[in-house]
């Protein structure tokens, strides 16, 4: 029997009756340190306090209020959770979706209630074995070094062969951590070939997807469903791929089967939303992002981007017919919301007040369309921040809508400045307009551009530093550019680069200090710019 008398337990429940019932079977199994929280926002405070050993978690507590799954992703991804902790989740629900929503963030169990002590200690018994076993893996995920990981794998098969199925997927995430993806890939199908597992499939299929190898990625998803056809994740890795060769019809359709099990997942349905509006799919787009708004208003992924996707879905499903007063509420309701909650984004409030203009305008509000029209035009003119590059489409489209049409080239053109690097924005900006002062804005610094890049792979660096800065001059406001001008200079300036080298990265750098934190290349952008700047 496990001695509890030095271990801290929290129990999160929004049921007072729970709480104290739980508590008291704590205490019968010699537990001393018992806290209670009635909310999950709660829980997250007393965990950025305090370390527990174990924390019981409810899946509901209340309308409104973070479930036990969003508690869960904000205990992870805030580091308020040791992998020593025994988390277990809690909850009188046994529906599907409940079930699968709750361990997708994979917590050490998943407890249904009403439960005695002896199945509550008969369980923590298991879990607290299978954690000391594993304790120096766990301590080693604690620090990050993935190099430990492995040791302590190898010393724990070492010293018994029989736990070695403990130490799989521990062994798997440490190879991927350390970039050895061809040992990783041999591994993962050594167990897949072996003893089958959905994590083992995920993990193959996400190391292909990433690596480019997506026909051999498509085919470990496909051969994943056919063995877990119950796994949402894997429906969406399935979905990234299908995306990715452009089968965007057959994507929606693997994405929605994946909320039909998982409904709950925040980012899923923001995903099916975003896929079902680039197929046209305004119902469905409009359903998903609905369930995103709603489901957001608690989660740390709550994202504007759901509320203005939702917008466009229902102006979109009523293009030609007018606006409902029903669906003019909910639009108003929706855009307000990303007003009030973004104040100091001023690309959101552009955003906002010309989808506001569009709705009114085909809700037959031509005057009121056409005043908000011009307080978005002239917050355009002052915004100093870029737009993305689906944002600033949107925007050029809308404009275009609102007969501003000066406006949208001006928009497009600088688009083309930012990111006309990539065949795809070009490909997206000419299905807008014919213009040839804007399709033609970059063409010679693009070309300059790559061969930079050509000379810098080759280590011919003051060539290539040459290339990007003649580029940088004829596109200041380009990405691609500025980071591969700002990245030479730090290159050939060693450790120790000289002010002069500083001064001119900085200056880089500033010209894109606009990019947004979505963009692909943003964690470059960050890196360079801690160098340059410091922390």
């Amino acid at each position: 029997m496990q001695v509890y008398s030095n271990k801290s337990f929290l129990i999160v429940d929004d049921y007072s009756d729970f709480r104290s019932s739980a508590r008291s079977m704590l205490r019968e199994l010699g537990v001393r340190d018992v806290d209670t929280a009635d909310s999950g926002e709660q829980a997250l405070r007393m965990c950025g306090q305090k370390r527990y050993d174990f924390i019981l978690q409810d899946f509901h507590l209340g309308d409104g209020k973070k479930n036990g799954q969003q508690v869960l992703e904000d205990l992870i991804l805030d580091k308020l959770i040791s992998h020593e902790c025994v988390f277990l989740m809690v909850t009188a629900e046994s529906s599907q979706a409940i079930v699968l929503s709750a361990l997708e963030h994979e917590p050490d169990a998943y407890l249904t209630k009403p439960f005695n002590r002896i199945g509550l200690a008969q369980r923590l018994e298991k879990l607290v074995q299978r954690k000391t076993l594993l304790k120096p893996i766990l301590q080693a995920l604690d620090r990050g070094r993935p190099a430990e990981v492995l040791l302590a794998c190898a010393a724990l098969c070492k010293r018994d062969p029989r736990f070695a199925p403990l130490c799989l997927r521990y062994r798997a995430d440490a190879l991927r951590d350390l970039n050895r993806f061809e040992e990783l890939g041999k591994f993962l199908k050594a167990i897949i070939a072996s003893r089958a597992t959905p994590w083992a499939y995920a993990a193959l299929g996400s190391m292909l997807f990433k690596r480019n190898q997506m026909a051999q990625a498509q085919g470990v998803y496909e051969q994943a469903l056919k063995a877990f056809p119950m796994m949402p994740g894997l429906y969406d890795g399935l979905a990234d791929v299908l995306m990715a060769l452009g089968e965007n019809k057959r994507a929606q359709s693997v994405l929605e089967e994946a909320v039909r099990l998982s409904p709950l997942a925040v980012r899923r349905q923001m995903m099916l939303g975003k896929l079902a509006m680039a197929n046209q799919d305004f119902e469905a787009s409009a359903k998903a992002y609905r369930h995103a708004v709603s489901q957001g208003k608690t989660s740390r992924y709550k994202d504007p981007e759901s509320n203005l996707g939702l917008v466009q879905a229902l102006m979109s499903k009523n293009a030609g017919n007018g606006l409902d007063a029903r669906t003019r509420v909910e639009i108003n309701t929706v855009l307000s919301d990303v007003a009030k909650e973004n104040v100091e984004d001023q690309g959101l409030q552009v955003r906002a007040r010309l989808m506001k203009a569009a709705s009114l305008q085909q809700a037959g509000d031509a005057e009121t369309a056409a005043k908000l029209t011009e307080q978005a035009l002239v917050r355009l003119d002052k915004m100093e921040q870029f737009f993305s590059v689906e944002a600033a489409l949107v925007v050029a489209a809308q404009l275009q809508k609102l007969d501003q049409h000066s406006a949208s080239i001006a928009i497009l053109k600088s688009c083309v400045e930012t990111y006309g690097d990539d065949p795809k924005v070009m490909h997206s900006v000419s299905q807008l307009t014919d213009d040839p002062t804007v399709l033609n804005a970059i063409t010679e610094a693009v070309d300059v551009n790559r061969k930079g890049v050509r000379s810098y792979q080759a280590g011919q660096l003051d060539e290539a530093l040459s290339m990007f800065r003649r580029a940088l001059t004829l596109q200041p406001k380009n990405i691609s550019i500025a980071l591969n001008t700002a990245q030479a200079l730090m290159r050939m300036g060693g450790e120790s680069p000289g002010p002069s080298v500083m001064e001119e990265c900085r200056a880089c750098l500033t010209c894109v200090a606009g990019i947004p934190p979505s963009d692909s290349r943003y964690d470059r952008y960050r890196k360079l710019h801690i160098r340059a700047f410091g922390a």
